[in-house]
């Protein structure tokens, strides 16, 4: 693919890095920069530890028609066996700073620490979104909600870098279509993230309890506020209960996450789907929440329903359900993506199957589909 553009990536790569300061990393497995560690190699990598720096290098790989990977955490990633065909760039700038009630975070942020940092800085709202892996320039793409919070409830406003023109410019959230686990910025390359700011309480305080576990573990009523510290404690202890903090030594963690997102079913389609589920499992209760458009059910429930247990399909396999949550596809320490991508279009054709309802893969692909 290289030898058809109009400049070779790779010497482009060396140029754009010794103009504007970028480090330069050649032939680098992505399976080393991603929380499911699979991938082939990055032929060029690019890591930008400014704004200005990310900014200019961006500008200077457009100008020069080289394809672009925009790289920040790597946790919401799948990327092929045969490696990226673009010039990686990774999001390194990271700086994170409170004032008042604002929390600010360059892009390349560790999300958990900005978490962290708010909740020690006496600021509450972000508590229940700890423990999510990635980078900060992450959550407003993905719209990262957990434990009833979506970072749309708190964002303030996204600071972008428009690839078309160049301009960098502030957006406040109306302007980027956030739905579930979605925004305008998701799938397209239009725009690079490169810092966010986010609104919180300054009373230290959680945002109001919406979610039945969370506040079970509390011993707290729905709608109550906890301090913000003691409800981040015990979101990372749900959290680490299904393998979804990272862990090197722990295999249930080498995923992307919630692979699959909650499906939402239109009204219409609901009876059939709840006919199709009383066939197969008999008279139970089923998941059900209100959501635009219809109603949302629990991808989990529904995978384990269909016949994917935990763990699902054994020890000996190479890519595996994590052994604690259904909705996590999980690398045992030498899956490929390959692997990966087997499972998971098993997983969705079984569901389809049983109560014809299709999964929608959460992660971004890089080479290949589900």
């Amino acid at each position: 693919m290289f030898g058809t553009l109009p400049c070779p990536p790779v010497r482009v790569a060396e140029d754009v890095a010794a103009e504007y300061g970028a480090e330069l990393d050649m032939d680098t497995p992505m399976s080393q920069l991603t929380t499911l560690r699979v991938g082939g190699p990055a032929h060029a990598m690019l890591t930008c530890r400014s704004t200005d720096t990310l900014v200019s290098v961006v500008r200077a790989l457009d100008a020069a028609r080289v394809p672009v990977l925009i790289l920040g955490g790597g946790s919401n990633l799948l990327v092929d066996d045969s490696g990226v065909d673009a010039v990686v760039v990774r999001v390194a700038n990271d700086a994170i700073r409170l004032d008042g009630e604002v929390v600010s975070a360059e892009a390349g942020a560790v999300w958990d620490e900005v978490v962290a940092r708010s909740v020690a800085g006496g600021l509450g709202g972000l508590e229940c979104l700890a423990g999510i892996p990635g980078s900060a320039g992450a959550t407003p793409v993905q719209n990262v909600g957990a434990y009833g919070v979506e970072v749309s409830s708190l964002l303030r406003r996204v600071q972008l870098l428009d690839r078309a023109s160049g301009e960098v410019r502030w957006v406040r959230p109306d302007a980027l279509g956030l739905g579930y686990r979605t925004s305008m910025l998701k799938h397209t390359d239009t725009a690079v993230v490169l810092a966010v700011e986010f609104t919180a309480t300054e009373d230290g305080l959680s945002a109001p309890l919406r979610y039945r576990e969370l506040a079970s573990a509390l011993g707290a009523a729905e709608g109550e506020r906890r301090r913000a510290a003691e409800v981040r404690e015990v979101v990372l202890g749900l959290r680490a209960g299904k393998g979804m903090v990272l862990d090197g030594a722990d295999h249930d963690t080498w995923s992307a996450g919630s692979f699959f997102t909650n499906p939402v079913v239109p009204d219409g389609q609901l009876p059939a789907v709840l006919d199709a589920i009383s066939a197969r499992v008999g008279d139970v209760p089923v998941p059900q929440f209100p959501a635009d458009g219809g109603v949302k059910l629990s991808a989990g429930w529904l995978i384990e329903r269909a016949g994917f247990a935990k763990g699902y399909p054994g020890p000996a396999a190479a890519a595996r359900l994590s052994t604690k949550h259904t909705l996590a596809l999980t690398n045992r320490g030498a899956a490929s993506a390959g692997d990966v991508l087997a499972l998971a279009r098993e997983v969705r054709a079984g569901v389809q199957d049983a109560f014809g309802v299709r999964l929608e893969p959460e992660p971004v692909t890089v080479g290949c589909t589900v």
